[in-house]
């Protein structure tokens, strides 16, 4: 099968499309014909070795996975022993590591799913990472009925999942973002927009309950002005790795307002939770642009431009 592989960390062109063994199914797992994957800044952060001391989990001399990729949908070609929640020809969308491939193995309880009826695999595949990150970050917050959430940088592939998701959760949302992107944010729910390059929130007077940096461009230090009275301050960056851990300890003991950093599981049940989302016409997939897999390196390389709006697809079946 081809798939696309690296060998040593370093700029998008050590990415180079290679036929590889293709997996088979053990027992509980599904395997699963890809007909889209995509590009996210993880997986770039991966590639690159940034930070540095992300080679401890991935690899100190040179990358253990070789396959990239994370986000996956296609059809399931074959089931292990045990499987009973999917059988071959089904739709399914989740999250694997090797997922920029023609054909994944996934687990039965891992993060796997059905795709909601109307979805196109492209589509499909725009979804997962963003939306588990995000969850798993505002799970740290709820309950969210009812309390002021700002999303800082709600355009990316987190933001616009973090606004839609908070929204869903009854939270009252700010997003912040461009000014070509205003509208983008207004139609995904946002009930206030501030637009970044002509207003700094920190400054306008208003206060949070929540403030979710989803790109990992601001910090508690700027923003803990604007959070209310025991407010949450959800960063998601590894960037900032080094001293979030620490604010989020001292954090529990001086003063009321807090600093989380979540670490994402990618479950299954968060998989569901943003199934029903889409399915109750809450949450829709931002797709920016659509790349085939041979267009890899060109993918990457807008990817870390940092301008990109929601997700950059890959189309693995032609």
């Amino acid at each position: 099968m081809r798939a696309v592989v690296y060998d040593r960390y370093g700029p998008p062109e050590v990415l180079r499309i290679e036929d590889v063994e293709a997996p088979v199914p053990k027992e509980g797992e599904v395997l699963v014909r890809v007909h889209a994957s995509s590009v996210t800044r993880s997986d770039c952060g991966y590639r690159g070795a940034h930070p540095f001391f992300s080679r401890l989990f991935t690899g100190l001399r040179g990358p253990r996975q070789r396959i990239v990729g994370m986000e996956l949908a296609g059809e399931v070609e074959a089931v292990g022993g045990g499987v009973t929640e999917f059988e071959a020809g089904d739709r399914v969308f989740g999250l694997r590591s090797g997922a920029n491939a023609e054909l994944v193995c996934v687990r039965e309880q891992g993060a796997l799913a059905h795709i909601p009826a109307g979805l196109t695999f492209e589509e499909a595949a725009a979804i997962p990472d963003g939306a588990c990150i995000a969850r798993a970050c505002l799970r740290k917050a709820e309950p969210l009925e009812g309390t002021r959430v700002l999303v800082y940088g709600a355009t990316g592939s987190i933001g616009t999942a973090g606004l839609q998701v908070a929204k869903a959760l009854g939270a009252h949302v700010t997003a912040v973002g461009d000014t070509k992107r205003l509208e983008l944010m207004r139609s995904l729910g946002a009930d206030e927009v501030v637009d970044r390059l002509h207003e700094d929130f920190t400054r306008n007077g208003q206060t949070y309950d929540v403030i979710f940096d989803s790109v990992g461009k601001h910090s508690f230090r700027r923003a803990r002005g604007s959070l209310g009275p025991g407010g949450v301050f959800l960063e998601t960056d590894l960037g900032f790795m080094w001293h979030v851990p620490l604010l989020a300890l001292a954090s529990r003991w001086l003063g009321d307002k807090r600093v989380t950093l979540p670490i994402p599981g990618y479950t299954k049940e968060d998989m569901l939770f943003v199934k029903e989302l889409v399915e109750a016409g809450s949450y829709r997939p931002v797709i920016d642009r659509t790349y085939s897999l041979e267009q890899v390196v060109e993918a990457t390389r807008y990817v870390e431009t940092g301008e990109k709006t929601g997700s950059v697809v890959l189309k693995v079946v032609a």
